[in-house]
């Protein structure tokens, strides 16, 4: 069973590329370059408070705004684990699933979660627990191949992986 467990940072409706990665840090695709500065027009404190392994939850059009992987590479880079939100953008979730960040749409756990909250999500099943409080909440799970993407670090992973194994 694949398991995240973190501390939620909390971001509102949407959240645009340019506010997750500005657009002055493109010149760059290292994730630990770009993590130094994810987030940081939205909250200029994040990227020295988040931990590896937290998770962001956000409202409605998570990433929405042009088409960069620089955006899911800087959350990644900063060590979230999953992002959980009420909607995303469409290109913005093609990309995180592309570079392998998982990300879950739950319009109840992006309501009721609140920053600081510790939070346990299973990807298998979509279940998004709050741990303090037992609160849990439900998203759709990613189809199995999907998960098999997310679980080997991206697509190009995936797909080495299965080249190699003559698939």
């Amino acid at each position: 069973m694949q398991t995240i467990k973190g501390k939620a940072w909390k971001f509102g409706h949407d959240i645009d590329t340019d506010a997750i990665i500005p657009a002055r840090y493109l010149s760059t695709t290292d994730p630990a370059e770009l993590a130094r500065h994810c987030m940081e027009d939205a909250d200029p404190s994040f990227p020295g408070k988040v931990s590896p392994g937290d998770i962001v939850v956000a409202g409605k059009n998570f990433g929405c705004g042009s088409s960069r992987e620089h955006a899911p590479l800087a959350l990644k880079g900063a060590g979230v684990a999953c992002v959980i939100a009420e909607s995303f953008a469409r290109i913005f979730y093609r990309n995180a699933i592309n570079i392998g960040l998982p990300i879950l749409e739950s319009r109840e756990a992006a309501s009721a979660l609140q920053e600081g909250d510790e939070v346990e999500v299973n990807l298998e099943d979509g279940v998004i627990r709050e741990t303090g409080g037992g609160r849990i909440f439900r998203a759709v799970p990613f189809p199995p191949f999907m998960q098999e993407i997310i679980k080997r670090g991206g697509l190009i992973n995936y797909v080495q992986e299965r080249v190699k194994k003559g698939e």
